[in-house]
């Protein structure tokens, strides 16, 4: 079972994102702080628990959680920006929406701007060694695959129920077929390049 926390003084929120090397739509990002008590036996990385589970979790997780919240950064923004910033931007609106103001961050990853004055520690796979970084993976991750079945009811050609945005072979051959949408991450260079014209 995780460890919930990595320091024992001050109120400690978990954060981390989902979608970052995906090929079309938002990043998203949740910041979690959970009771000191807090276990959970199935609670991990969310790339090692199965759809169902994720899906149990994030109801535990909602429910139990002191606070929680979610948000995203839309492909435009990203190509904009680029996709690190975005990340982060993402990072910093989920620990601004909190209902609890940490007093320390803790962060999956190498590395992350400030936000405010807050205290952080980037832990690198941090979302399979503390227990609230693995639930805020859950929760993106949970909340970025429902918005991509969403907008597969509007694009079906690229298999996103499936592949979630990310760059499988079905969704490449999507994009051959059928060029980008206003969900891709045009900055991405995910275009195959042309094939020459036969004479």
């Amino acid at each position: 079972m995780l460890p919930s926390f990595y320091q024992e003084q001050f109120i400690e929120a978990g954060c981390d994102e989902a979608g970052r090397g995906s090929y079309a739509g938002p990043v998203f990002a949740a910041a979690v702080i959970l009771p000191r008590d807090f276990k959970h036996p199935l609670l991990n990385d969310s790339k090692q628990v199965g759809e169902k589970q994720r899906l149990i979790l994030k109801e535990v997780i909602e429910s139990n959680a002191i606070a929680w919240s979610v948000a995203s950064v839309d492909a435009e923004e990203i190509d904009r920006i680029n996709i690190l910033k975005a990340s982060f931007k993402a990072m910093h609106l989920a620990i601004q929406q909190l209902k609890v103001i940490p007093e320390f961050l803790l962060i999956d990853g190498n590395r992350f701007p400030a936000y405010q004055k807050i205290p952080h520690c980037c832990i690198v796979k941090g979302d399979g060694k503390y227990a609230s970084i693995a639930a805020a993976s859950i929760l993106a991750k949970t909340y970025r695959d429902a918005y991509m079945d969403k907008i597969h009811a509007q694009f079906p050609q690229y298999g996103w129920n499936s592949n979630k945005g990310y760059g499988t072979p079905e969704h490449r051959i999507g994009i051959e077929k059928n060029g980008l949408c206003v969900y891709h991450r045009k900055s991405f260079n995910i275009v195959p390049a042309q094939i020459a014209i036969q004479f």
